[in-house]
């Protein structure tokens, strides 16, 4: 069975309307998630990682309604190192969120009205109240704003969270931060009925166990991890349709000359060691400048 087949029907339509097939990376992922374990997914940038992880969170938050408590609405936090989080939320919620929900009156079903919020150093104080009071359905936070989300209490808001997504979890996973991120994740387990279920999503990393060790701190992890080809397209590009239009460089190829006799120089070395060369078109002046070189020199 195609790993697709286990999203409803709205979600698959979306889906197979907006993209031909699901990515190597996508398939390994579904199948991991949907399993209810752990899973870390290490895919290179644009293999849709990060759509695989949400659209599957989409879909049970589409199909399973939200609890009768307010206050257990907030089921999946999503956590990014990075400070653009307003980008990541268009790019990767906004689209399939949009998406699955045209698909779904398109088929007759009722449109799944999913919230999301953000929570970071960015956050206004009367939206950081409204979400203590409102949870959403989504929270994409940074890993100092859960900690804070932790010790406040705002944490009664995320009694709820059944799924948790690090993102960029390879940027974490051997730092201080990363370190602080995870006590901070063991900390909020401690406030849910049951451990939420990490999907920890990386770029290419070696060793990929150690990285699984440190997003589930030590327990079962599934690890997608699809084998990837790099594809080289490389172009030589010249600035004009003949070459003998360039001319020939003048002079001799030297190092810079001192100050008193700079008229002799046509050509340089410039920093990176590479020489530049320009035609004379005039005299230079008879006054160095502040580098040594005369007014009017060859341009670099």
């Amino acid at each position: 069975m195609s790993a697709l087949d286990r999203f409803s029907e709205a979600t698959r339509a979306w889906f197979t309307g907006a993209f031909v097939r699901p990515t190597a990376a996508q398939e390994g992922a579904w199948q991991a998630i949907s399993s209810g374990e752990h899973a870390l997914v290490v895919a290179p940038t644009g293999s849709g990682k990060t759509l695989a992880a949400f659209l599957w969170s989409l879909d049970r938050l589409a199909a399973v309604p939200p609890p009768a408590e307010e206050q257990l609405r907030c089921r999946v936090l999503y956590v990014s190192p990075l400070k653009a989080l307003a980008v990541d939320v268009e790019r990767n919620l906004r689209a399939p969120l949009t998406g699955i929900g045209q698909a779904a009156a398109r088929l007759g079903l009722e449109r799944p009205e999913i919230r999301v919020g953000i929570r970071s150093g960015d956050t206004p104080a009367d939206e950081r109240r409204a979400f203590t009071r409102r949870p959403t359905d989504i929270l994409i936070t940074t890993p100092e704003s859960l900690f804070l989300l932790l010790t406040s209490a705002a944490r009664e808001a995320l009694r709820g969270i059944e799924t948790v997504i690090v993102d960029e979890v390879h940027a974490v996973a051997d730092t201080k931060r990363g370190a602080h991120l995870a006590v901070s994740l063991d900390r909020l387990d401690e406030l849910l009925e049951r451990p939420a279920q990490r999907i920890g999503l990386s770029a290419t990393v070696r060793p990929i166990e150690e990285v699984a060790t440190y997003l589930a701190g030590g327990r079962p992890v599934q690890i997608v991890a699809p084998p990837s080809t790099k594809e080289w397209d490389l172009s030589v590009v010249v600035p004009v349709e003949d070459m003998s239009e360039l001319g020939q460089p003048t002079g001799e190829l030297e190092g810079p000359r001192p100050a008193t006799s700079p008229g002799r120089r046509s050509g340089r070395r410039s920093r990176s060691g590479c020489s530049t060369w320009s035609k004379r078109t005039a005299a230079p002046s008879s006054s160095p400048t502040r580098d040594g070189w005369p007014n009017g020199s060859p341009a670099a």
